[in-house]
């Protein structure tokens, strides 16, 4: 990828951060801003505000360099593995892994009532169907049937791995955070998994337009100057 469409594709991963963590937030978080609201504090509201889209922009950049973690990792255990169906299997084994040490050793700690079952179920419904979602439309868009499992384990494993921050917290409202960080990071997650080979082609035209317009130059250098040519 050239610099140039890295750095498009790392400011929509931020825009998309930073605009599902400001919605997620006003609506997870509404007690918070409709004190603000009903007392007419509006400067007081833009700035709690803002500082959820700051918050997503932390969990954007979590999130890509998580994603290029992974890159790193897949291409490892195909060279472990040596096959893919192999490395496939290691991946469907991590992903049970992760889903039961969340279950068990996250949310079951620090479930203390039938509430905070439903909202813990409730995100890992999020977390899965997501994941699902997004391996079938990565699917789709290769036409690629084997790339299914991978896609599921960075929707799963990766985000997982990104989460853990809030999920080992213990106090205050933490609960209110492991269900607000959650949806930026399978926003940036998922788009970054699908949009990718998109940059990726651009960046390969954008090479070849390159080399293109240097043979041009160069023609028309050896045109007017045959001598430079010699």
């Amino acid at each position: 990828m050239t610099i140039r469409n890295w750095f498009k594709f790392f400011l929509m991963c931020m825009l998309i951060g930073g605009v599902v963590t400001g919605l997620a937030g006003i609506i997870i978080r509404w007690n918070f801003f409709y004190e603000y609201l009903s007392a007419g504090e509006i400067g007081e509201f833009l700035a709690a505000f803002v500082w959820m889209i700051f918050l997503g922009f932390t969990m954007s950049v979590i999130a890509q360099a998580g994603f290029f973690a992974y890159l790193t990792i897949h291409q490892i255990g195909l060279g472990v593995f040596r096959t893919l169906t192999l490395w496939n299997w290691v991946q469907v084994l991590l992903m049970i892994v992760v889903v039961g040490d969340l279950i068990f050793f996250r949310f079951a700690p620090a479930a203390e009532n039938v509430k905070d079952w439903l909202l813990y179920g409730g995100l890992l419904i999020v977390l899965i169907f997501s994941a699902i979602a997004t391996a079938m439309k990565k699917v789709q868009l290769t036409g690629k049937k084997h790339i299914f499992i991978s896609s599921m384990f960075f929707m799963i494993v990766i985000t997982c791995l990104e989460w853990v921050i809030p999920l080992m917290g213990r106090k205050g409202n933490i609960d209110t955070y492991v269900a607000l960080l959650l949806f930026p990071l399978v926003a940036v997650n998922a788009y970054q998994l699908l949009a990718l080979p998109k940059y990726n082609k651009k960046s390969e035209e954008d090479r070849k337009k390159l080399e293109e317009r240097k043979k041009a130059r160069k023609q028309k250098m050896e045109t007017h100057n045959p001598d430079a040519a010699q």
